[in-house]
Order: C-alpha cells, then sequence, then structure tokens
C-alpha cells in the first residue's frame, strides 16, 4: 500500500474553497475571520489529518506513526446498557481515527450467554481478528467485563477500571463533576441538596454517591443517607412512588440526579408535586446531552465524545508501547448553569 501522502494547508483550504492564508490564520489563532470559520477550519483540518510539526514530533516521540501505510480496524464493544452513550463515544473515536485512516466498528455483546460459553463467543464472533477493543460503560452483566479483559490483544476500558485489573482507562470525571455540582448549588446557599440516583449500579455510580458525599462534608455538612433517594430501582412505578415521598418527607431546596436517564422522571415529579423549578426547588441534572423535552438544565457538561476521541490516541500509544505501564485517564468538563437552578436569597 502507498505511503499516505501529508496533509497542507493547501489541501484544507482546497477543501473549504478558502485561501491558504485564511487557513493560516485559523490554525495559529490568529483574528480576521468568524469564530463558525475558525471551527469549520480546524475541524476540517482534524478530519483530514493535517498536523503541525510540534504534534508530528509529539506523535514520534509515542513512536505513533502520523500517515501509517497500515490501515487498522477496531471495535466498540458494548451491551444495551451502553447504547446511550454509543453516538457520542463513536463520534469522538471516528474523528481521531479517521485522520489516521483506522476504522471505528460497533460490537454488541449478547446478553443471554452463559459465563462459560462468553470466551466461545468471542471467539465466533472474531473479536480477535481486531487490532484493538474498546470496553462501553454499563456491560451488564459484568461478567462480560472479565471475558473481555483476558482478550490477548490491546483494550481500552471507557469505564472507571475495577481494582487489580491491569487496563488502560479514559473516562469522563463523573466524581469531579458531582464535586463541581455541589460547590455551585452550595455558592447558591442550598444546604437541603438531595441526591437522587441508583448508588449500586455501576462503578461511575459507586463515585458520584462518593464525591457527593465528600464535597457535602467539605463545605461543612454532614447528610444523613435516609434523606436521599439512593437505593435500587425494584419497579417504575415503586421508585417514583419513594422519590415523591422523600422530597415531600424531606424538603430539599436541591436536587442533584446523577442518572442521565433518571433526569426527566425527577423533574416530572417535582412537577407532579406542584414545586416551581427553579423559584421552589433547583435541579442539577446529569443528563449525556440536553434534550428538548426539558427545560436548559444546570448540569456538568459531561465530555463523552472528547473521551472517544482521547481514548482512540491512547489506543495507538498502547499499541507503540506494549511495555509501559497503564494508565488512567480522566476528562474533567465544564459546569453549564441553566435555566433549572436559583440562588437561595432566604432561609
Amino acid at each position: 500500500m502507498p505511503t499516505r501522502k501529508a496533509v497542507t494547508m493547501k489541501t484544507i483550504a482546497m477543501e473549504l474553497g478558502l485561501t491558504v492564508q485564511t487557513v493560516n490564520k485559523a490554525l495559529k489563532g490568529k483574528q480576521g475571520m468568524s469564530e463558525a470559520t475558525r471551527q469549520l477550519i480546524v475541524h476540517t483540518a482534524e478530519k483530514l489529518g493535517y498536523y503541525t510539526m510540534d504534534q508530528i514530533r509529539s506523535l514520534r516521540l509515542d513512536h505513533i506513526a502520523p500517515y501509517p501505510t497500515e490501515r487498522l480496524r477496531f471495535l466498540l464493544v458494548q451491551t444495551a446498557e451502553s447504547v446511550s452513550y454509543n453516538r457520542l463515544l463513536l463520534e469522538g473515536l471516528q474523528d481521531r481515527f479517521f485522520s489516521f485512516g483506522h476504522r471505528i466498528e460497533l460490537l454488541m455483546l449478547p446478553q443471554r450467554v452463559k459465563q462459560d460459553k462468553m470466551a466461545v463467543w468471542l471467539e465466533e464472533a472474531g473479536i480477535l481478528y481486531a487490532d484493538g477493543i474498546f470496553i462501553a460503560p454499563s456491560i451488564l452483566p459484568q461478567a462480560w467485563e472479565a471475558a473481555l479483559f483476558d482478550l490477548p490483544i490491546p483494550r481500552i476500558l471507557l469505564s472507571f477500571p475495577p481494582s487489580g485489573v491491569k487496563i488502560d482507562s479514559v473516562i469522563w470525571d463523573v466524581y469531579e463533576a458531582t464535586c463541581q455540582a455541589v460547590a455551585y448549588l452550595r455558592s447558591g446557599g442550598h444546604e437541603r441538596i438531595m441526591y437522587v440516583g441508583d448508588i449500586q449500579m455501576q462503578r461511575g455510580s459507586i463515585l458520584r454517591w462518593q464525591a457527593f458525599n465528600y464535597a457535602m462534608q467539605a463545605s461543612g455538612h454532614t447528610i444523613a443517607p435516609s434523606e436521599q433517594c439512593i437505593g435500587a430501582r425494584d419497579t417504575d412505578l415503586q421508585w417514583v412512588k419513594h422519590l415523591s415521598t422523600q422530597i415531600q418527607q424531606h424538603q430539599p431546596t436541591a436536587i442533584i440526579c446523577g442518572i442521565d436517564h433518571e433526569v426527566t422522571v425527577v423533574y416530572d415529579t417535582c412537577k407532579a408535586l406542584q414545586l416551581r423549578i427553579p423559584e421552589d426547588i433547583s435541579l442539577v441534572g446529569f443528563l449525556n446531552e440536553q434534550t428538548d423535552v426539558l427545560p436548559e438544565f444546570t448540569r456538568p457538561l459531561l465530555p463523552i465524545s472528547q473521551t472517544g476521541y482521547r481514548a482512540a490516541d491512547r489506543m495507538l500509544w498502547r499499541i507503540a508501547n506494549p511495555t509501559l505501564p497503564f494508565e488512567h485517564i480522566r476528562i474533567q468538563g465544564e459546569f453549564h448553569i441553566g435555566r433549572t437552578t436559583a440562588f437561595r436569597t432566604s432561609p
């Protein structure tokens, strides 16, 4: 296969119908164009595989060829529980791999496979023919993770790693995001903050709860678990009833909902209790994305797509450096102030 030609500023300019001078100004951060044009140029440069000399030096230090002659094939391995992350994770992975000419595919794991048959299923699915795999968050049953961890190919876990497992991981930092949410509400005068979320479901869910405890205690406020809504979700009806009861009994001035698909339920429950948002109660929701069915939510901006992008880099680094120590990378996002929170002006 012939060596891939280097992408130049002229390549980008021809792709977009712009001058080389405009492309040069955009990539160097100079003034003289709209932000939309600048972002378009930067994104196109990334898509086409344009690298500055500093980027090329950095890649070569990590033994990664900026213009590889071999095209690699990777798999994003998932179960039904991780589907909600797919588009954003895949977007980030594809954005990064496209510039190298590599490709990423999805592989759905079946849920009804006995644990002792998992290795056989993976072999029959041809997973060992991939150049590497990305293990999505929220893999259920969790026995699948152990089977994937044992595969003799490069693996990147897109979740918080369990103790003792030798694997690279890249994940958006929900621990820091929870601390950001508590700090914002406390700065606005909120003391009675309720946490809503199943804290037994996944490692990330447990970390959210631990962060909530830490952040509240660090701000001088001890919480009572009995005043939160943190139990397992037996049925939707029972959970909503329990949530409604907790809100009425403990009268929080703010709620942090740590699970994406539960945010709408919390919002609807508050509305059913005739609580005005944010006048009577403030809501912070860990949404993967803002949705049209909800008002503009105050929320941590979870860098899911950026996690996929960073994980692609980590995969190429791992392939090039198979004997170096494993690393765990947490991607921190910003905190967005929406229309579902308000400061407390009086007790």
